[in-house]
């Protein structure tokens, strides 16, 4: 359970980070549009700490780590969400900043926001599996 709400922190300290990276870097930059650097603090604390926060009463209650479907999870969720995030930031700062990409820097950034995106649906889909074998085990 500790490494869990351990792995919720990070999450909500790189959110907080975000945000203050977005509220500061559009202040400093008279950016007043929308921009995808704001994305990138709600995905960290929902998808992040939120998650393992409920992640982590579950396994108050059950050994999640004995199934497969829940060790899969930590590591296909655990490189989805940061990704997804990066991807964001980076979206975000070219937008912020006003430069024109070529057409394939910008679909190679949607392309890896798009795997990040893949990796955290499937971890979820892990997550909901291991859950329900935890339940069927319980019951």
């Amino acid at each position: 359970m500790k490494k869990y709400l351990n792995l919720s922190l990070i999450y909500a300290i790189a959110a907080m980070a975000g945000g203050v990276f977005y509220r500061e870097f559009t202040k400093y930059n008279n950016f007043t549009g929308v921009t995808a650097l704001g994305k990138v603090h709600a995905h960290l604390f929902l998808l992040g700490m939120l998650v393992f926060l409920i992640v982590a009463l579950f396994a108050a209650r059950n050994d999640l780590t004995k199934f497969k479907t829940f060790r899969a999870f930590l590591w296909t969720y655990n490189i989805g969400v940061p990704l997804t995030a990066v991807m964001l930031l980076v979206r975000g700062v070219t937008q912020v900043l006003g430069l024109t990409l070529s057409s394939g820097f910008s679909a190679a950034i949607s392309g890896i926001a798009g795997i990040g995106h893949i990796l955290t649906g499937a971890g979820i889909i892990l997550l909901l599996a291991a859950l329900k074998k935890a339940a069927k085990n319980e019951a």
